[in-house]
C-alpha cells in the first residue's frame, strides 16, 4: 500500500510537470495575429491564406481574422489579438487612419506591428510596411491608357472618364496620383475629354472599392454626358469596381454590335476580371503576386521576433502623419490578353484551365 501511494505521488507529478512542460513549449511558440480586410476579394483570401501558410510552415501559430469590412469588427479582431498574447499583428487596415488607439494598445504590450499593403497612419507605432510600389500601379494604369489610344503621336480627342479607389485607403492616393501624372497633359491639351467634369480624387474615389458603387456612378455618368457620345475609356483602378464599370457599360449596349467596350484597366489580376479580358471586356489589369507579399511579411515578422533589421528598400516615401515608415515596395506587372498566359500561368499564380474553364 505505501509502495503504491509513492508510486501514485510520482505518477500526479510526472503528469503535472508533463501538462506543464506541455503548456510552456505551446506559449514558447510565437503567436501571429494576422488582421485581413474582407473576404469578398479574392486577392484578400490569397493574402491571407499565403501568410499563414508561410507562417505555420516557419514553426508560428497564426491567428488569421477578416473583418469583412466593418472598422469596428477589425478593431475588436485586434483587440482580442491583443488579449489572448500575440507577439507582432499583420494588419491590412480597412481604414488606414481608425487604428490608433488600438496600436497605442499593442505597444503597451510590447507587440510590433507590420502594415500590410496599407498604409497604417497618424501611429509612431508601425515598424515595418511590406506593400506594391504604389505610385508604379497607377503609371502603369495610365501609361496603358496612353498606348492604347496612341496618344503619344497625337490621336484623339477621346473621352475618358475616372475612377479612384476608397479614400480611408492610403494606397487609393498613390493609384490614382501615378495614373494622373500619366494622362493629365492629354486632358490639358484636349486629346482626352472628360465630359463630365469629374476628376478631383474626392469626387472620383469609390468608397470601400465597391463595385456597385461604381455601377451606380457610371450609370449616372452615361445617362448625363453620353447619351450622343461615346466613352473610349476607363482609369478602373482596381478589377472590382472594373467589374462594376463594365455591367454599367452592357447595360447600355457597349460590347455588343457596332459599340466596342472602350479601354478599361484594373488591378489584383482577379480571375473574374481575367476572363473577362480574354472575353474582349476589361482591357487590362495590373498582377501583384500576393505570394511575393507574403512572404516578404512573413520575413519581416521574423525580423521583429529576433529583434533584428527587416530588409526595406524605401525609407523615405511611406510617411503616416507621425512617422517615415520603413518600407518594402514589390514590383507590380501589367497584364493584358497579350501576356496572360506568361505571367499568370508562367508564374504558377493560376493554372490555365482555371482562367479557360
Amino acid at each position: 500500500m505505501k509502495k503504491f501511494g509513492v508510486f501514485f505521488v510520482s505518477f500526479l507529478i510526472f503528469c503535472s510537470g508533463a501538462s506543464l512542460f506541455a503548456g510552456g513549449s505551446k506559449e514558447e511558440t510565437p503567436l501571429v495575429g494576422i488582421a485581413m480586410p474582407t473576404q469578398s476579394s479574392q486577392r484578400w483570401i490569397e493574402d491571407g491564406r499565403n501568410m499563414r501558410d508561410i507562417l505555420q510552415d516557419r514553426g508560428y501559430r497564426v491567428d488569421l481574422q477578416y473583418a469583412e469590412d466593418s472598422i469596428d469588427a477589425q478593431v475588436a479582431q485586434l483587440e482580442n489579438m491583443v488579449t489572448r498574447g500575440a507577439d507582432v499583428l499583420v494588419i491590412a487596415s480597412i481604414d488606414g487612419e481608425a487604428l490608433t488607439n488600438v496600436l497605442d494598445l499593442a505597444a503597451d504590450n510590447d507587440i510590433p506591428v507590420i502594415a500590410y499593403d496599407r498604409l497604417i497612419r497618424n501611429s509612431p507605432h508601425v515598424s515595418y510596411y511590406a506593400t506594391f510600389d504604389n505610385y508604379l500601379v497607377g503609371v502603369l494604369q495610365g501609361q496603358y491608357i496612353v498606348d492604347s489610344l496612341d496618344l503619344e503621336s497625337g490621336a484623339g480627342p477621346f473621352n475618358i472618364e475616372i475612377f479612384a479607389g476608397s479614400p480611408d485607403d492610403n494606397n487609393a492616393t498613390f493609384f490614382y496620383n501615378g495614373a494622373m501624372d500619366q494622362i493629365q497633359p492629354y486632358i490639358d491639351n484636349g486629346q482626352l475629354v472628360v465630359r463630365s467634369g469629374q476628376t478631383a480624387f474626392n469626387r472620383v474615389a469609390t468608397l470601400r472599392w465597391d463595385g456597385a458603387t461604381a455601377q451606380i456612378r457610371m450609370d449616372n455618368i452615361l445617362a448625363a454626358h453620353y447619351t450622343d457620345a461615346r466613352v473610349d475609356a476607363i482609369l478602373s483602378p482596381y478589377d472590382g469596381i472594373s467589374i462594376g464599370v463594365l455591367s454599367s457599360l452592357k447595360g447600355v449596349g457597349y460590347g455588343s454590335g457596332s459599340r466596342p467596350m472602350p479601354v478599361v484597366t484594373g488591378q489584383d489580376a482577379e480571375l473574374p476580371s481575367i476572363k473577362s479580358i480574354l472575353a474582349g471586356e476589361q482591357t487590362s489589369t495590373i498582377f501583384k503576386d500576393t505570394r511575393v507579399l507574403a512572404r516578404r511579411a512573413a520575413d519581416m515578422v521574423d525580423s521583429v521576433l529576433q529583434g533584428t533589421t527587416a530588409e526595406v528598400n524605401d525609407t523615405t516615401t511611406y510617411d503616416n502623419g507621425v512617422i517615415v515608415v520603413p518600407s518594402y515596395l514589390e514590383h507590380p506587372v501589367s497584364v493584358d490578353a497579350s501576356n496572360w498566359e506568361e505571367v499568370l500561368v508562367g508564374s504558377g499564380y493560376y493554372t490555365r484551365e482555371q482562367v479557360l474553364n
